[in-house]
């Protein structure tokens, strides 16, 4: 059984199921993303061709979509695009993190001691001074799910975990 597995996952290209998709969403997720794709698909045969975007953009008032964007969106699906395979497609979108290990590495570069913890104050202000440069309000977002202990240092690791598991207290 683990060989017919691994030779699936050849054929697939190192590809991620799609069989586990519908765990990765409440059921009500799924059902909004269902009525998305019935929007999207037009003429209803159950998947989504490169017609069916061109008269969801028309219907956006959107009429001069390049064939050649509709085809980027639709290889991103690797085949065609069914309700499966647009499920995952956003899964990949919404969920797709870094690894685990490759978050904890880039804390680590502001942890040169190793202690597990950053300075809140000093990563606010790279955060909203280097690279994509964060907002005060996206730095306040990013923090109200951060462990910080009384002494104003952030708990990176448990921080990566949040980032790659989600909170449990957004779940509950």
């Amino acid at each position: 059984m683990a060989s017919k597995k691994a030779s699936n996952k050849r054929q697939r290209g190192g590809q991620k199921s799609c069989s586990n998709v519908f765990s990765m969403f409440e059921q009500s997720q799924i059902q909004e993303f269902k009525e998305a794709f019935g929007c999207i698909d037009q003429d209803r045969d159950g998947v989504i061709k490169k017609q069916d975007l061109k008269e969801t953009y028309a219907q956006l008032g959107k009429l001069n979509v390049k064939d050649e964007e509709l085809d980027e969106m639709l290889n991103e699906g690797k085949g065609p695009i069914n309700f499966t395979v647009f499920l995952s497609l956003f899964g990949e979108k919404l969920n797709g993190t870094d690894p685990e290990d490759t978050i904890l590495a880039a804390f680590k570069l502001f942890d040169p001691n190793g202690t597990g913890f950053v300075n809140k104050d000093e990563f606010r202000r790279l955060l909203m001074n280097q690279a994509d440069k964060f907002t005060a309000e996206e730095v306040d977002q990013a923090f109200a799910v951060a462990p910080i202990d009384p002494t104003g240092n952030i708990d990176y690791k448990s921080l990566c975990y949040i980032i790659t598991h989600g909170d449990e207290k957004e779940e509950s």
